[in-house]
């Protein structure tokens, strides 16, 4: 048994608590929350700071790891996407060993579960040994390729069965992008998630250039398209963001976590809310300024009463895999997005969108969510030098 105090107690589902004790039993569940007069001094574990749950990070890509500062910043995200490609001669330990400090820095970051998106199986073996709950989102393109989906399907299919799904770890297919997924392949990716309880993960448009491509069949995707041998001169613009395509094909009773959004309207979150009530927005803030050095604006979503997550991308994209350092900027560029906004997208919002809110996302009883402890400035407010340090 374990009794953990601090300052103040942030359940997240309820007022912050002053002077709150945390009672854990042997495998860290909260069996209560009650007041530290309530306990004898020698038995408490007694901190300065403010108790938060565990962060969850619902957009990561763990494999590409072995890429930190080897991409430029600043490029937009099609040169970006060109130059991850070109990292293809690897040597396999490097690339397994980065995979490895990536998910031990996520730990010290005070991350419980992360939607981590995979190409391959690289990653499996640290994953079924980390604290951390995995859901995996297998990632299948073929560029619009219609004729091509059964091909790129079955490649990606190969990976897919070779995800764990060992203790709390989940799997699904994915359509990597809009602008990266036929018909055809929508169709056989909706097949193969045909479970009830399912998240599945989507970028949304990330550039302008993707609204573009659909809204007019122009835009720098059509280089894109054509430097990498892809035709599409099948394809036909649609008149409408990008999202609508995404929604018209894909399976709106299952949770949907839309990543990015960087040019998201007002009037694409209300078209997807009525589309679905299962709908989650992740927000990589620190991704979007190291790639087109621009972030979305959030009022939008905070007006529309969007389920807002925060991922981290990978550190081909970014500089950390912090949780933290995410809600930092935030708060640095939106000022108006207040603390406790903050901490429910990085928590409770994030457990919501892969499924792990029966046990994590909040400070209750019967959970076991993980505890991080923050040094808060005046008023319950992140500084600059605010810094998390795991206690469970």
């Amino acid at each position: 048994m374990r009794k953990i105090t601090a300052d103040w107690i942030m359940p997240v589902t309820a007022e912050p608590v002053k002077e709150g004790v945390v009672v854990l039993d042997e495998d860290g569940t909260i069996t209560a929350i009650e007041a530290r007069e309530a306990h004898a001094p020698a038995e408490l574990e007694t901190y300065e700071g403010t108790i938060v749950p565990g962060f969850i990070n619902t957009h990561c890509h763990l494999e590409l790891s072995h890429m930190k500062g080897r991409i430029d910043t600043g490029t937009g995200l099609l040169p970006f996407l060109q130059q991850v490609v070109q990292f293809r001669d690897i040597p396999q330990e490097e690339i397994l060993e980065a995979i490895v400090r990536a998910d031990e820095e996520m730990q010290a970051e005070g991350i419980v579960a992360v939607g981590d998106i995979s190409n391959k199986a690289d990653t499996v073996a640290q994953k079924e040994q980390s604290p951390i709950r995995y859901y995996t989102f297998v990632e299948m393109f073929d560029f619009l390729q219609d004729a091509g989906a059964e091909k790129a399907f079955n490649m990606y299919k190969e990976a897919y069965d070779g995800q764990s799904e060992a203790g709390y770890n989940k799997k699904a297919a994915a359509p990597h992008a809009p602008y990266t997924v036929s018909p055809s392949l929508f169709a056989r990716i909706n097949e193969l998630n045909n479970g009830s309880d399912l998240t599945v993960s989507i970028h949304n448009q990330e550039t302008r250039h993707e609204n573009e491509l659909f809204l007019r069949k122009q835009g720098g995707f059509v280089d894109f398209f054509e430097a990498f041998g892809f035709s599409i001169d099948q394809f036909q613009p649609t008149g409408q963001a990008s999202i609508y395509y995404a929604m018209q094909n894909m399976n709106p009773e299952a949770r949907t976590l839309f990543v990015h959004n960087t040019m998201t309207t007002a009037e694409d979150i209300q078209a997807a809310h009525s589309w679905s009530d299962k709908v989650y927005w992740a927000t990589c803030a620190n991704a979007n300024l190291y790639i087109e050095n621009q972030m979305p604006r959030y009022k939008p979503f905070i007006d529309n009463g969007a389920r807002m997550t925060i991922g981290t991308d990978s550190l081909s994209s970014n500089w950390r895999l912090s949780v933290l350092e995410e809600m930092k900027t935030i708060a640095r560029y939106q000022s108006y997005v207040p603390f406790d906004t903050l901490l429910r997208w990085a928590t409770l919002n994030g457990a919501e969108a892969l499924g792990y809110e029966a046990e994590l996302g909040s400070i209750e009883p019967g959970k076991r969510p993980g505890l991080n402890l923050l040094n808060l400035g005046p008023g319950l407010q992140l500084t600059a030098d605010t810094k998390v340090k795991k206690l469970a």
